[in-house]
């Protein structure tokens, strides 16, 4: 079932600098948006304090995760917090078969072929395009011709109202949003007028993509 929240709405919100102390009320706005994939980098502060205790609060909701996991004992360390996504920054394979085997929702960061393949192999259930500034919408494209067409891609890094269409129409599932849906120092009314400005925007583009098609 934790897959099935990526499948209905492809876009994970990036809470990097979300504390323990607010991050229910931030969370909670995000789901009340329709978010489904909420994810917490462990470089915040106390990261897997926050991922507790959004698992705890939202795990029956949502897909509650944590990103910048480069390596075996954060993924571990994860696990134990109650992650049941894995965002990565990097393709680390060993780290995409740990989650694998723990039967966590996996993506790891690609940004070439190689990487992507790599990925694909050790059972990546999606990639993350990263970072999507250097990864332009043409070069999407030549990636998606040869890459398996079941396997979602995650464009991550400078998305914002102003760049989904060109990712979509290249080929890419949906994105990672980060600052431009949460910052540390947005008021709680600022996320929700982000969050929903960010979903309406997703949904013109997608509805746009599909009616070319």
């Amino acid at each position: 079932m934790s897959k099935a929240y990526l499948s209905q709405l492809p876009l994970v919100a990036i809470l990097r600098g979300v504390t323990p102390h607010n991050c229910i009320e931030v969370a909670g706005i995000l789901i009340e948006c329709g978010y489904r994939c909420i994810e917490v980098p462990l470089n915040s502060p106390s990261p897997l304090e926050s991922i507790a205790k959004l698992s705890a609060e939202f795990g029956h909701q949502a897909l509650i995760g944590a990103g910048t996991v480069t390596n075996l004992t954060q993924l571990n360390q994860a696990q134990q917090s109650g992650a049941q996504l894995i965002f990565a920054p990097n393709c680390n394979e060993s780290v995409i078969r740990a989650a694998k085997q723990k039967e966590l929702v996996m993506i790891p960061g690609v940004a070439t072929p190689s990487e992507a393949f790599a990925a694909i192999e050790a059972g990546a259930d999606a990639l993350k395009l990263f970072p999507a500034q250097l990864i332009t919408p043409n070069i999407v494209k030549a990636m998606k011709d040869v890459l398996p067409k079941n396997v979602p891609l995650l464009a991550v890094g400078g998305i914002d109202e102003g760049n989904m269409t060109p990712f979509l129409t290249a080929g890419c599932t949906g994105f990672g949003l980060g600052g431009a849906l949460y910052k540390p120092n947005d008021s709680l009314e600022q996320i929700g007028q982000k969050a929903t400005s960010l979903m309406s925007s997703y949904c013109l583009a997608k509805s746009n993509n599909q009616s070319k098609t």
